[in-house]
């Protein structure tokens, strides 16, 4: 069962939303923070990217830096930018991109269910990215950014939402990327009771987005357990933040690779190669993007190629190895290019299938990359499958879009 709880939650006033509300502190570095920050100092960056208080060039890891974060998070409380609800309460979040809607639920979850492997991931942690966010969920003594959960949906949940959001939004707004963002407040004794009760049924959560931000909270959770003599166990310390979504709403898009070169092949040579495994087929200068699971878009010396896996070259039994990122780093990647380690190597990049696939064409037609690779999307019953079954994720595989409002609520320890 999933442990979930409502929370007094931390949020800005209606008519500052647009103010203090950004992206997540992970997808933009100090300066882009810097930039979309100047000129307004409500703006959640002061929290989640405090470096941008300091001179250009801050490492953003120093000591000074992580507390100058806690002085800003007090700050915009003790002036009304930030304010905490007086009710313990569960929260709708909605977003909108290209006109579809997802619908979240904002709650506590439970430190142990993440600890206990309920709440499931597929993806590794790095320690440091680890410790960064624990120094910052320490510091604040908050969860200032929630993380992004999937379960498996639910018929009467999805009525508890649909009656909620039949009113009118505490929040609604469009960010400047274009995203629209809706904030409901569930504050009815009988609806928040029925809401944990239907949670507690529900066998697990998965980490869709924020794996880093998950072990840090659980991390600091459990620290805080074993650090209180007269622990009970209904501190709040023992929870932390999350926006659920049912797995049929969640849109996971391509995650896209570039290559600088071909390993000492000519164009022909690497063709030829690739035809070994993939049935390889010229499409031309129109872009082509993949059109099923175990085709791939090649773009290659100003042309287009769809490739597709041969029979026994996949095996769709495998949680693993059904997966097109296995397919093209396994044949493709390490078999052709060399490049065993998609972490460290050099060689390659990863691009986000929300810039396009004209993004592709533009790096390689720059010269920066030699060559380009396109995959079909992962499935979230492909994640599901995977973190049931205990595996790992092969890296840089899942993009979820649209990422996580930071700044509509905030959940603290004590």
């Amino acid at each position: 069962m999933a442990i979930i709880k409502p929370f007094k939650g931390i949020r800005p006033p209606k008519d500052l939303i647009e103010q203090v509300a950004s992206r997540p502190y992970d997808v933009l570095n100090s300066e882009e923070a810097r930039a979309e920050a100047e000129g307004n100092e409500k703006s959640l960056y002061h929290i989640i990217k405090p470096e941008i208080d300091f001179p250009s060039g801050k490492n953003e890891h120093d000591e000074d830096v992580y507390l100058k974060a806690a002085e800003n998070f007090k700050k915009f409380q003790e002036k009304g930018w930030l304010v905490q609800d007086k009710k313990e309460q569960y929260y709708v979040y909605a977003q909108t991109m290209n006109g579809r809607t997802q619908y979240g639920l904002c709650v506590c979850a439970y430190v142990d269910d993440y600890m206990t492997g309920k709440i499931k991931k597929h993806e590794l942690t790095r320690r440091d990215k680890e410790e960064d966010r624990m120094k910052h969920v320490r510091v604040n003594n908050a969860n200032i950014e929630p993380v992004f959960f999937a379960y498996k949906h639910n018929d009467e949940l999805d009525a508890i939402v649909a009656k909620v959001c039949a009113s009118k939004p505490e929040y609604d707004f469009v960010a400047p990327d274009g995203f629209g963002h809706h904030f409901w407040v569930i504050d009815d004794d009988a609806t928040i009771k029925r809401i944990t009760e239907i949670f507690a049924e529900i066998p697990s959560m998965y980490i869709a987005d924020g794996h880093h931000r998950s072990a840090a909270a659980a991390l600091v959770g459990d620290e805080k357990r074993r650090q209180n003599p007269n622990h009970k166990g209904d501190e709040e310390y023992n929870y932390f933040l999350a926006v659920c979504f049912p797995d049929n709403q969640l849109n996971i898009i391509d995650y896209n690779r570039v290559v600088k070169d071909l390993n000492g092949l000519t164009d022909e040579e690497f063709l030829s190669k690739l035809s070994e495994n993939f049935t390889v087929q010229e499409k031309g200068a129109e872009i082509y993007k993949p059109c099923k699971l175990h085709n791939f878009s090649l773009y290659l010396g100003g042309k287009w190629y769809s490739l597709t896996a041969k029979p026994g070259t996949y095996n769709d039994a495998d949680p693993i190895g059904v997966l097109d990122v296995t397919v093209s780093s396994n044949l493709i990647l390490d078999k052709i290019l060399g490049i065993k380690d998609l972490r460290s190597d050099k060689r390659i990049d990863f691009v986000g299938g929300i810039r396009g696939l004209g993004e592709l064409k533009k790096r390689v037609d720059s010269g920066e990359m030699k060559v380009a690779l396109a995959l079909y999307p992962v499935t979230m019953q492909q994640i599901i499958d995977i973190a049931d079954s205990g595996n790992i994720m092969p890296p840089k595989t899942t993009w979820f879009e649209p990422k996580l409002r930071s700044g509509l609520v905030i959940h603290k320890l004590i």
